[in-house]
């Protein structure tokens, strides 16, 4: 991976968030192309909960001082960075009073999901993007991560299909068995729609479950992993219908191989 740049956008990733099959991946992952010479950014969300003194985190304030319209309001984008420890790795985290202020990742103290989880996600998406154009940085490989991540291949392939510094990029999608009860708010799909997103690309989402939503992901996406051993069968059954490269499960102790040789034969090519 040599010299390749690869963009890692996570809904969490150790050591900011709790060890999960996600987190641990989005560390892992860019650790081995770090390791073999390549290039990398990692973004994830710069939830409540993440102690910004123990972990370093500044804001980059030439970054930040954009808005983002989110179903036709203004929010503004804060952008803060840190660096992992030992591994020479830097951290975006996307940041926004009114999404990430509270001392939580996605539910409340009950375990309900927040209501404006799916602005969040939108508002990531956005940020990652919006961010990665500022740092003008062209990614080879586009590796998203977590559900909260994953309305990225849908802006990336129809809201920003025109913006030159992504047209030579392929996006990676991993899909968890990390999903959620019930569904998001049900006024998701206007919310996108208002982005002038075609009714085509997201019909799925009149019903925001965790399944029809990793299915925009999968639609957007150029290549697959399965993240768990074990995801839902529905998605399986997606996967394996989508005609796309998909890359069966690897436990952390031996996807090295496997993750390099997808990415070289798989996806770049």
């Amino acid at each position: 991976m040599k010299d390749k740049r690869i963009l890692y956008v996570s809904s969490e990733v150790v050591p900011y968030l709790p060890e999960t099959e996600i987190s641990s991946m989005s560390f892992e992952a860019p650790k081995m192309v770090n390791k073999q010479g390549g290039q990398i950014r990692i973004f994830m969300p710069r939830y409540g909960n993440i102690n910004e003194r123990r972990h370093q985190l500044h804001e980059v304030i030439r970054l930040s001082g954009i808005n983002l319209v989110i179903n036709d309001l203004d929010m503004p984008l804060i952008i803060k960075v840190a660096s992992i420890p030992k591994e020479r790795i830097q951290v975006y985290f996307i940041d926004n009073e009114e999404y990430f202020k509270r001392k939580a990742t996605l539910t409340d103290e009950d375990g309900k999901l927040f209501k404006d989880n799916d602005e969040r996600a939108i508002f990531f998406a956005k940020g990652v993007i919006e961010t990665v154009k500022k740092l003008n940085w062209s990614p080879d490989i586009i590796h998203v991560n977590g559900w909260m991540a994953s309305l990225l291949p849908l802006y990336l392939k129809e809201f920003y299909k025109n913006e030159p510094l992504f047209t030579q990029s392929k996006i990676v999608t991993s899909v968890y068995n990390q999903s959620f009860d019930g569904t998001l708010d049900k006024n998701m799909i206007k919310k996108v729609r208002f982005d002038n997103i075609e009714e085509d690309a997201i019909k799925v989402l009149e019903s925001p479950s965790y399944n029809n939503i990793m299915k925009v992901a999968i639609d957007h996406s150029d290549a697959l992993i399965k993240g768990s051993q074990e995801i839902p069968e529905e998605l399986n059954a997606y996967l394996e219908a989508s005609n796309k490269p998909v890359l069966e499960y690897f436990s952390p102790e031996e996807f090295v191989e496997p993750y390099t040789e997808f990415y070289n034969t798989k996806v770049l090519n």
